[in-house]
């Protein structure tokens, strides 16, 4: 039997201090068929100079900018350069870069939102499709093993066709964020020129969004938004509460908000059908709530060899054994190498077109909440 080929890796931002880089190379070491070889951790050379030494890559492959790594590895042999690169980079920098990335023949995962407007999503989603690359968003949620469980079952029609789906994101990090306006300089969330039009919508209302859409095999038409900026000084939303109605005629709801006091990081995700329901919380993401309309309420636990085949191939611990977020997010790298070597399903990993929906969604809230609270389609 032939081992799994391993992927050559590059990174983009992800430098010192950074969770969500730290959280990538971590999530790559545990897939198992990645080796980060370089990057342009820092807009600042020097720290990618010194944070390259501390990671053990090589002088050569750390570089200033994108358009070097490009240049740089492009001059390499076939079989040293690299193959995939993960951008995880503050929100302005998605799309230029991943575009540049993808134009030039190389395989990206990209942090979400994927762009600043649905028309670069629109523009980046015919780039990869014309350079026929790989291209996967970093949803994380959708890695976790029970996620691809609950997925699975509406799929196999375990609760009936859905008729309600409520999708939740809260955290309250920025509550003492706001209260004090100086406080705010670091922040690069709270800036539009770095993060966009939106803030929490963006950030967090997104993934409530395609948990929506990814597990439930629903796309969601419109939406009716209210947002909220909490101070007259602040421009960008902080919390959205928002009405949505999905293209099976079932309705729902996705509540985001990061002055939600003291919530850590609760997602969660219920949906419920014509026989049933199914819940799921990131507080116990290793557990999946099942509510059949004529039996008990039953708990369906990770690594079990009742659950389904894309379930089991999530889990790399036995029973018992927490895998958390690492787990989850190693599983879209994971699911990276299995598309590049034809050895996964297509749709396991979220990819351009997730990013083309997600920008829609928060276009779209936006829209309705400056029209007054109004349904706005997604387009």
């Amino acid at each position: 039997m032939s081992e799994s080929p391993v992927y050559r890796l590059g990174m983009l931002g992800g430098g010192p201090g950074s969770l969500i880089g730290e959280t990538h190379r971590i999530a790559a070491r545990i897939a198992g068929s990645f080796q980060l070889v370089g990057g342009a951790f820092s807009s600042d050379f020097s720290v990618t100079q010194q944070f390259g030494r501390q990671l053990r890559l090589e002088s050569q492959r750390l570089y200033d900018t994108v358009e070097t790594l490009i240049s740089q590895e492009l001059r390499l042999p076939l079989e040293q350069r690299m193959q995939v690169v993960s951008v995880v980079t503050p929100n302005v920098h998605h799309f230029p870069m991943s575009k540049a990335l993808v134009e030039a023949g190389f395989h990206v995962i990209c942090e979400k939102p994927m762009t600043m407007s649905v028309e670069e999503a629109e523009a980046l989603a015919a780039t990869v499709l014309k350079q026929g690359v790989v291209f996967a968003l970093a949803h994380t949620y959708t890695g976790y093993p029970m996620i691809r469980q609950m997925r699975a079952m509406v799929r196999d029609g375990m609760i009936g066709e859905i008729r309600k789906i409520d999708s939740r994101y809260y955290q309250d990090w920025l509550n003492p964020v706001l209260r004090e306006s100086s406080n705010r300089g670091p922040v690069w969330r709270l800036d539009p020129r770095v993060v966009g039009l939106s803030c929490c919508t963006a950030d967090i209302g997104v993934h409530a969004f395609n948990l929506f859409e990814y597990v439930s095999g629903l796309t969601i038409d419109q939406v009716l938004a209210e947002t909220h900026t909490l101070t007259a000084d602040n421009g960008l939303d902080v919390d959205a509460s928002i009405l949505v109605r999905a293209s099976n005629g079932s309705k729902g709801v996705i509540c985001a908000s990061q002055i939600a006091t003291g919530e850590e990081n609760d997602v969660s995700l219920a949906l419920y059908g014509q026989k049933g329901a199914l819940k799921w919380s990131h507080r116990s993401p290793d557990s999946l709530t099942f509510l059949p309309e004529d039996a008990p309420e039953q708990t369906l636990t990770a690594g079990q060899a009742y659950l389904h085949a894309e379930t089991r191939a999530a889990s790399r611990l036995p029973q018992g054994h927490p895998e958390g977020m690492y787990g989850a997010m190693a599983n879209i790298y994971g699911g990276v190498a299995q598309a590049l070597d034809g050895t996964g399903p297509s749709d396991a990993v979220p990819g351009v077109q997730a990013g083309v929906r997600g920008m829609r969604f928060i276009t779209a809230v936006l829209a309705s909440q400056a029209s007054g609270q109004v349904w706005v389609p997604l387009g």
